[in-house]
């Protein structure tokens, strides 16, 4: 369709006609503005905005601005003080700004796609909460899309704005609520050329990479798992430990019609003459994501305080705030400190005692970053009594199993130690956890558990990997050095990325500002079969420039670096730029 509603990013060819029809609109319509003989209306955020644009063949229809919370400053600050308006200093706030339809289309769909375009543009950046100045007279309008005024009002010229705000989360539930069939009918009916998906997933949430969805969640092209590079799931690149995949072949019929053990009683023995644990201190997991969602739904509940660092894995707010509908507080931390934990810092922020539980993933994902274990057992010891901590340790081989905190853990009962056998032990496939908690902790949720919760062969595998130390220290080790290889390739390609590489298996890519963002580098690498994970959603710090990248062997990782130059050639200011995939680049999310 030639004449389809189009919804885009801005190019530098629309800023005339987006600054003549702000004058035509706020200077000479609505007097908000004095005239300016320009006959061009610009100000001081122009420079830090971003502009969406929505336009039928060659005519422009309308434009939103959006200003993020990376600008440093919102044009509420010319009318409000931080004291006056509080929300202004949240980390994760957006401002939407100047809505504006030329005169003739402001009966047509196009004001309500660019505030549903703006809405989804935003989510994908990490954000979770907006904020907007509306016109009284609009206000009805306003409050339709689920934006609540703050009892603040602004009065600029000859207009007077009402100051709105509302959680990205819940905008996007109200919104793909209400309007679910008209949303439906104008995915096919929009061209959607934003690099954020038309449509949120079901539950706000991506479980796994895209890059089985290239290979075929069917099962019927497997042989296409040899051509994609999953690079966007945390998965091992090494196989499993020769034991494993003896025991594994050694009698497959016998182990897929057998039933299991009912309490994964053999594997919590290993785990607990392995590990040094008594064996009343475990309880066993289909995988860490089980425990965590039948922990968390034991514990908590919508009246329940929750602090989660951020950047953190994406499934911890998931379950909190979207499953369990928790208050969730973000301990931020920072790319000046290297993304480190700040025990003082933490310490602090935990003192008061209003937290029910403070998660902590030991090296973090997606940061990679490692808090060594007196640190954070200091900052445990001295917290107070009331709040309960889950020590997430699903990558701590790679910085060394000695600085698990699972023997503390299995004493004190305000500490739970959840450990996946997947990433560590290459069993991804196979679904075994375990979690360390004092004897009372364990035995509550080892009610809770559902018989065979650990497949035969998980189980089996998991016996064997854990009785092979030596290979799996040895694959670690190597792990270190093909992450460094890749690193140090991938910051050839241009002085201009910065590579961050911690202690897990994984680093980062983050782009330069002014040029191609992680989510159109993400698509472009797909063309090649090459997948690797936006981090984007998961924090707005990463200001929609940032990927993850799993470490994979020499010959894949050479895929990556080719694949990222590849992108890199064309997505650079100046060639020539592919269409994007209707519908936009599939949201990151909660996949390791």
């Amino acid at each position: 369709m030639n004449r389809q509603l189009q919804l885009r990013a801005a190019t530098p060819e629309d800023f005339e006609w987006i600054h003549a029809l702000r004058h035509r609109v706020y200077a000479q319509e609505l007097g908000q503005h004095p005239p300016d003989p320009s006959g061009r209306l610009r100000d001081g955020l122009d420079g830090d905005n971003v502009y969406l644009v929505a336009a039928r063949g060659a005519d422009r229809v309308g434009f939103v601005s959006l200003t993020p919370p990376w600008s440093g400053r919102y044009a509420l600050d010319k009318y409000l003080t931080r004291d006056e308006l509080p929300l202004l200093a949240e980390d994760d706030l957006f401002e939407v700004r100047i809505l504006t339809v030329e005169p003739r289309w402001r009966t047509t769909a196009a004001a309500p796609l660019l505030m549903y375009a703006a809405l989804r543009w935003i989510a994908a950046r990490g954000g979770r909460r907006v904020v907007a100045m509306g016109r009284t007279e609009l206000l009805t309008m306003y409050l339709a899309v689920g934006l609540r005024p703050v009892g603040r009002t602004v009065r600029s010229g000859a207009v007077t704005f009402e100051v709105l705000t509302g959680s990205v989360s819940e905008l996007t539930k109200l919104t793909t609520g209400r309007h679910r069939a008209t949303l439906e009918r104008l995915e096919s009916a929009v061209d959607w050329r934003l690099d954020a998906a038309f449509a949120p997933r079901p539950d706000g949430c991506e479980h796994g990479g895209a890059s089985f969805t290239a290979i075929g969640t069917d099962f019927r092209n497997l042989h296409r798992r040899h051509q994609v590079v999953a690079a966007d799931v945390l998965d091992a690149w090494f196989p499993p430990a020769p034991g494993v995949r003896a025991v594994l072949a050694e009698d497959p019929a016998w182990t897929a019609r057998t039933s299991p053990p009912s309490g994964a009683e053999g594997l919590l023995a290993e785990v607990a003459t392995t590990r040094g644990l008594p064996a009343e201190t475990l309880a066993a997991g289909a995988g860490s994501s089980d425990l965590i969602f039948r922990a968390f739904g034991h514990w908590l509940t919508p009246d329940s305080r929750v602090l989660v660092t951020d950047p953190v894995y994406g499934e911890y707010n998931h379950v909190t705030e979207r499953v369990i509908g928790c208050r969730v507080d973000r301990f931020r931390l920072r790319r000046e400190d290297g993304w480190r934990i700040d025990p003082a810092r933490l310490s602090a922020a935990v003192s008061s005692g209003r937290y029910d539980l403070v998660v902590v993933v030991n090296p973090n994902n997606p940061t990679g970053r490692h808090a060594p274990a007196a640190e954070l057992r200091s900052v445990i010891t001295a917290a107070p009594a009331r709040t309960r901590w889950w020590i997430d340790e699903a990558y701590l081989g790679y910085a060394g199993l000695h600085e698990s905190l699972a023997g503390l853990a299995a004493t004190d009962p305000r500490v739970v130690v959840c450990a996946s056998l997947s990433k560590m032990y290459a069993l991804s496939g196979m679904r075994a956890a375990y979690l360390v908690a004092e004897p009372a902790t364990a035995a509550q949720l080892r009610r809770r558990t559902p018989p065979w919760p650990v497949s035969l062969p998980a189980q089996l595998a998991a016996v064997a990997a854990l009785r092979d130390p030596a290979y799996y220290s040895d694959r670690w080790q190597r792990t270190h050095a093909l992450r460094r290889r890749l690193a140090a390739d991938l910051a050839a390609l241009d002085e201009t990325l910065v590579v961050e590489e911690a202690v897990a298996n994984f680093l980062t890519v983050t782009l330069p500002s002014g040029g191609p963002n992680a989510a159109q580098l993400v698509q472009e690498c797909r063309r090649q079969d090459v997948y690797l994970r936006d981090l984007s959603p998961l924090s707005s710090q990463y200001q929609g420039r940032t990927v993850r990248i799993a470490v994979r062997d020499t010959a894949e990782n050479a895929r990556i670096v080719a694949a990222c130059r590849a992108a890199l050639d064309v997505l650079r200011p100046g060639a020539a730029q592919p269409a994007p995939a209707h519908g936009g680049v599939p949201a990151a999310g909660c996949a390791r």
